[in-house]
């Protein structure tokens, strides 16, 4: 059974996690590692947000123009990345918890400072055949361990010249696809228990209120101005979680 203090903590999170996805379109799994990570556990928090990520991103997969093109062009990414993640999460059984904070702590900051500096990675041109397995496969491992994907994988992605309501759509194909091989690399690793399916399950009911509260104020608030100040606060979260884990 879980403490009252544990689910108010779980629900807290992904009602925010959730408001913010409607406001930016994104940030779901993130908040959840960011907030639940140092206090859970990284794996306990990946676990959890397996449900609410797969709900949240479904639709973003399925509702585009470019389903079946994306398929055909990303198979490899996208099978290079499941294959990734059931090492990642490997890494995840295998390694204490303080080590794991410490590399998520890592991962968020390079994260958010990649995001606020706009870096770009080169356009692959010809190297694409070989160059997307390779970015997917590196970005698998770190989605099996940390949960965020966003160097090298989705940083690779942005590279591929898609308009951006394809984009979108690329990236929702991705998160559902690295989802459901987290879910499956979690339970064949004994990962994922009863009480933590359960509380996936339940978590997706704050992810849906706060979702549907941040696409009612996405018009209402500076999506730029909001984005600056989500990633300072994550820079500063990941800062504080490489401070404990070094202490």
């Amino acid at each position: 059974m879980w403490e009252p203090e544990i689910v108010a903590l779980v629900v807290g999170t992904f009602l925010l996690a959730g408001f913010i996805k409607g406001v930016i379109g994104m940030g779901l799994p993130v908040v959840a590692l960011a907030f639940l990570g140092s206090t859970l556990g990284v794996r306990e928090a990946l676990t959890i947000m397996i449900i609410p990520g797969l709900a949240t991103n479904t639709w973003q997969a399925l509702a585009g123009p470019a389903f079946s093109t994306l398929i055909r062009r990303l198979w490899g990414f996208l099978a290079a990345a499941c294959v990734g993640i059931w090492f990642g999460v490997g890494v995840l059984a295998g390694v204490k918890s303080a080590t794991m904070v410490a590399v998520l702590g890592v991962t968020l900051c390079t994260y958010c400072a990649v995001t606020l500096l706009r870096a770009q990675l080169p356009p692959p041109g010809a190297r694409e055949p070989w160059m997307s397995p390779l970015m997917g496969g590196l970005g698998g491992v770190m989605f099996g361990m940390t949960g965020i994907m966003i160097v090298p994988g989705i940083l690779y992605l942005q590279t591929l010249g898609f308009r951006r309501d394809v984009f979108v759509q690329a990236l929702g194909i991705t998160f559902v696809a690295i989802t459901l091989a987290l879910g499956t690399s979690l339970t064949g690793r004994g990962l994922m228990t009863q009480d933590l399916a359960l509380m996936s399950l339940t978590a997706l009911i704050p992810t849906a209120a706060g979702l549907v509260l941040g696409q009612r104020y996405r018009h209402h608030i500076s999506e730029e101005r909001f984005k600056r100040i989500f990633f300072f606060a994550l820079l500063v979260i990941g800062l504080d979680m490489l401070r404990r884990s070094l202490l």
